[in-house]
Protein backbone atom coordinates (compact mmCIF):
# COMPACT_ATOMS: atom_id res chain seq x y z
CA UNK A 1 0.00 0.00 0.00
CA UNK A 2 1.23 3.51 -0.70
CA UNK A 3 1.43 6.13 -3.40
CA UNK A 4 -1.41 8.12 -4.93
CA UNK A 5 -4.03 5.36 -4.53
CA UNK A 6 -4.66 6.30 -0.89
CA UNK A 7 -4.27 10.10 -1.05
CA UNK A 8 -8.04 10.65 -1.03
CA UNK A 9 -8.65 8.63 2.14
CA UNK A 10 -7.95 9.86 5.66
CA UNK A 11 -8.29 6.19 6.63
CA UNK A 12 -8.33 3.01 4.61
CA UNK A 13 -8.56 -0.57 5.90
CA UNK A 14 -8.12 -3.44 3.46
CA UNK A 15 -8.96 -7.01 4.42
CA UNK A 16 -8.36 -6.46 8.13
CA UNK A 17 -8.77 -9.65 10.16
CA UNK A 18 -8.23 -10.09 13.89
CA UNK A 19 -8.96 -13.09 16.07
CA UNK A 20 -8.57 -14.03 19.71
CA UNK A 21 -7.45 -17.47 20.94
CA UNK A 22 -10.66 -18.31 22.82
CA UNK A 23 -13.10 -17.09 20.17
CA UNK A 24 -14.41 -19.53 17.60
CA UNK A 25 -14.55 -16.88 14.88
CA UNK A 26 -12.49 -13.71 14.22
CA UNK A 27 -13.68 -10.57 15.95
CA UNK A 28 -12.97 -8.81 12.64
CA UNK A 29 -13.09 -10.84 9.43
CA UNK A 30 -11.71 -9.34 6.19
CA UNK A 31 -12.99 -5.85 7.00
CA UNK A 32 -12.71 -3.15 4.33
CA UNK A 33 -13.36 0.47 5.27
CA UNK A 34 -12.68 3.78 3.54
CA UNK A 35 -13.24 7.15 5.20
CA UNK A 36 -13.52 10.06 2.78
CA UNK A 37 -12.59 13.69 3.24
CA UNK A 38 -15.00 15.79 5.29
CA UNK A 39 -17.06 12.90 6.64
CA UNK A 40 -18.28 11.43 9.91
CA UNK A 41 -18.68 7.65 9.93
CA UNK A 42 -20.63 6.03 12.77
CA UNK A 43 -19.93 2.37 13.49
CA UNK A 44 -22.35 0.82 15.97
CA UNK A 45 -22.61 -2.65 17.40
CA UNK A 46 -23.27 -4.65 20.54
CA UNK A 47 -20.73 -5.00 23.32
CA UNK A 48 -17.94 -7.29 22.18
CA UNK A 49 -18.81 -6.92 18.51
CA UNK A 50 -15.38 -5.53 17.62
CA UNK A 51 -15.76 -1.74 17.67
CA UNK A 52 -12.85 -1.08 20.01
CA UNK A 53 -10.70 -3.65 18.22
CA UNK A 54 -11.40 -1.82 14.96
CA UNK A 55 -10.30 1.51 16.44
CA UNK A 56 -7.20 0.09 18.11
CA UNK A 57 -6.09 -1.42 14.81
CA UNK A 58 -6.85 1.82 12.96
CA UNK A 59 -4.60 3.83 15.27
CA UNK A 60 -1.78 1.29 15.45
CA UNK A 61 -2.22 0.11 19.04
CA UNK A 62 -3.11 -3.37 17.85
CA UNK A 63 -1.73 -5.25 14.86
CA UNK A 64 -4.14 -7.13 12.61
CA UNK A 65 -3.58 -10.81 11.88
CA UNK A 66 -4.05 -9.99 8.21
CA UNK A 67 -4.78 -6.89 6.19
CA UNK A 68 -3.39 -3.38 5.80
CA UNK A 69 -4.14 0.06 7.21
CA UNK A 70 -3.27 3.43 5.67
CA UNK A 71 -3.68 7.00 6.88
CA UNK A 72 -3.58 9.14 3.75
CA UNK A 73 -0.73 7.69 1.67
CA UNK A 74 1.18 6.32 4.66
CA UNK A 75 1.19 2.64 5.58
CA UNK A 76 0.54 2.18 9.29
CA UNK A 77 2.81 -0.86 9.59
CA UNK A 78 5.86 0.58 7.85
CA UNK A 79 5.32 4.31 8.47
CA UNK A 80 3.71 4.51 11.93
CA UNK A 81 5.21 7.87 12.93
CA UNK A 82 3.89 9.59 9.83
CA UNK A 83 0.44 8.08 10.39
CA UNK A 84 0.28 9.05 14.05
CA UNK A 85 1.10 12.67 13.24
CA UNK A 86 -2.15 12.77 11.28
CA UNK A 87 -4.54 11.13 13.72
CA UNK A 88 -6.14 11.72 17.08
CA UNK A 89 -7.57 8.96 19.24
CA UNK A 90 -10.02 9.01 22.12
CA UNK A 91 -10.11 5.57 23.79
CA UNK A 92 -13.11 4.50 25.82
CA UNK A 93 -13.01 4.89 29.58
CA UNK A 94 -10.69 7.30 31.35
CA UNK A 95 -7.23 6.22 30.22
CA UNK A 96 -4.49 8.64 29.20
CA UNK A 97 -4.75 11.08 32.12
CA UNK A 98 -2.25 11.73 34.92
CA UNK A 99 -4.17 12.52 38.08
CA UNK A 100 -1.58 14.85 39.62
CA UNK A 101 -1.25 17.07 36.55
CA UNK A 102 -3.45 20.07 36.01
CA UNK A 103 -5.60 20.14 32.89
CA UNK A 104 -3.19 22.61 31.28
CA UNK A 105 -0.15 20.51 32.19
CA UNK A 106 -1.82 17.42 30.75
CA UNK A 107 -2.45 19.19 27.46
CA UNK A 108 1.10 20.55 27.34
CA UNK A 109 2.46 17.07 27.93
CA UNK A 110 0.18 15.62 25.27
CA UNK A 111 1.16 18.29 22.74
CA UNK A 112 4.69 16.90 22.85
CA UNK A 113 3.50 13.34 22.23
CA UNK A 114 1.33 14.62 19.37
CA UNK A 115 4.37 16.11 17.62
CA UNK A 116 3.27 19.74 18.01
CA UNK A 117 6.32 21.92 17.20
CA UNK A 118 7.88 23.51 20.28
CA UNK A 119 7.27 27.05 19.04
CA UNK A 120 3.53 26.36 18.67
CA UNK A 121 2.79 24.42 21.87
CA UNK A 122 1.74 27.32 24.06
CA UNK A 123 -0.68 28.60 21.41
CA UNK A 124 -2.07 25.13 20.69
CA UNK A 125 -2.67 24.43 24.38
CA UNK A 126 -4.38 27.79 24.90
CA UNK A 127 -6.64 27.23 21.89
CA UNK A 128 -7.57 23.75 23.16
CA UNK A 129 -8.40 25.13 26.61
CA UNK A 130 -10.70 27.71 25.06
CA UNK A 131 -12.28 25.42 22.44
CA UNK A 132 -13.29 22.75 24.95
CA UNK A 133 -14.43 25.08 27.73
CA UNK A 134 -11.58 24.27 30.12
CA UNK A 135 -10.66 27.81 31.17
CA UNK A 136 -12.40 27.68 34.55
CA UNK A 137 -10.46 24.64 35.76
CA UNK A 138 -7.33 24.63 33.59
CA UNK A 139 -5.13 25.02 36.67
CA UNK A 140 -6.86 22.34 38.74
CA UNK A 141 -5.44 18.87 39.16
CA UNK A 142 -7.24 16.21 37.17
CA UNK A 143 -8.12 14.23 40.29
CA UNK A 144 -10.00 17.29 41.57
CA UNK A 145 -12.34 17.86 38.65
CA UNK A 146 -15.44 15.93 37.58
CA UNK A 147 -15.62 12.98 35.18
CA UNK A 148 -17.30 15.17 32.58
CA UNK A 149 -14.56 17.78 32.88
CA UNK A 150 -11.91 15.09 32.51
CA UNK A 151 -13.67 13.85 29.39
CA UNK A 152 -13.40 17.34 27.93
CA UNK A 153 -9.65 17.24 28.59
CA UNK A 154 -9.44 13.90 26.78
CA UNK A 155 -11.38 15.32 23.83
CA UNK A 156 -8.99 18.26 23.71
CA UNK A 157 -6.11 15.79 23.57
CA UNK A 158 -7.67 14.05 20.56
CA UNK A 159 -8.33 17.23 18.58
CA UNK A 160 -5.72 19.76 19.74
CA UNK A 161 -3.02 19.08 17.11
CA UNK A 162 -5.44 19.57 14.17
CA UNK A 163 -5.36 15.93 13.01
CA UNK A 164 -6.77 14.83 9.67
CA UNK A 165 -8.35 11.75 11.22
CA UNK A 166 -9.97 11.38 14.64
CA UNK A 167 -10.98 8.01 16.10
CA UNK A 168 -13.60 8.19 18.87
CA UNK A 169 -14.56 5.29 21.12
CA UNK A 170 -17.81 6.06 22.98
CA UNK A 171 -16.92 9.76 23.27
CA UNK A 172 -20.23 10.82 24.84
CA UNK A 173 -19.17 9.19 28.11
CA UNK A 174 -19.83 11.55 31.09
CA UNK A 175 -20.52 14.58 28.88
CA UNK A 176 -23.41 16.92 29.67
CA UNK A 177 -25.33 18.82 26.97
CA UNK A 178 -22.72 21.60 26.86
CA UNK A 179 -19.93 19.05 26.50
CA UNK A 180 -21.79 17.28 23.70
CA UNK A 181 -22.18 20.60 21.89
CA UNK A 182 -18.41 21.17 22.13
CA UNK A 183 -17.76 17.68 20.80
CA UNK A 184 -20.16 18.20 17.89
CA UNK A 185 -18.47 21.52 17.10
CA UNK A 186 -15.04 19.86 17.09
CA UNK A 187 -16.24 17.19 14.65
CA UNK A 188 -17.79 19.86 12.42
CA UNK A 189 -14.52 21.82 12.39
CA UNK A 190 -12.67 18.65 11.47
CA UNK A 191 -15.04 17.95 8.60
CA UNK A 192 -14.87 21.58 7.50
CA UNK A 193 -11.11 21.39 6.97
CA UNK A 194 -11.41 18.12 5.03
CA UNK A 195 -10.65 15.66 7.82
CA UNK A 196 -12.66 12.62 8.85
CA UNK A 197 -13.98 11.15 12.08
CA UNK A 198 -14.72 7.53 12.93
CA UNK A 199 -17.18 7.31 15.84
CA UNK A 200 -17.82 3.95 17.51
CA UNK A 201 -20.58 3.43 20.06
CA UNK A 202 -23.55 1.16 20.85
CA UNK A 203 -26.70 1.67 18.74
CA UNK A 204 -28.41 3.40 21.68
CA UNK A 205 -25.65 6.02 21.94
CA UNK A 206 -25.49 7.79 18.55
CA UNK A 207 -23.44 10.89 17.69
CA UNK A 208 -25.07 14.25 18.50
CA UNK A 209 -24.91 15.20 14.82
CA UNK A 210 -25.86 13.46 11.60
CA UNK A 211 -23.32 10.94 10.30
CA UNK A 212 -22.47 10.77 6.61
CA UNK A 213 -22.08 6.98 6.78
CA UNK A 214 -23.68 4.57 9.27
CA UNK A 215 -22.32 1.05 9.60
CA UNK A 216 -22.93 -1.91 11.88
CA UNK A 217 -20.25 -4.38 12.98
CA UNK A 218 -21.74 -7.85 13.34
CA UNK A 219 -20.25 -11.34 13.13
CA UNK A 220 -16.87 -9.80 12.31
CA UNK A 221 -18.09 -7.83 9.30
CA UNK A 222 -19.12 -4.26 8.58
CA UNK A 223 -22.49 -3.77 6.93
CA UNK A 224 -24.86 -0.84 6.34
CA UNK A 225 -26.76 0.05 9.50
Amino acid sequence: MGGDETNGYPLRLLGVTKGWPKRARPVLDSVDLELRDGTLTWVSGDNGAGKTTLLRIACGLLAPDRGRVAVRHFDLETEPRECKRLLGFLPAGSSGLYARLTARQQLDYWSRLAFVPSHARERVVLEAVEQFGLTEYAERRLDRISMGERQRVRLAMAFMHAPELVLLDEPRNSLDSAGLALLADAVERLRGRGGAALWCSPPVDPPPLAADVELLVRNGRLEPA
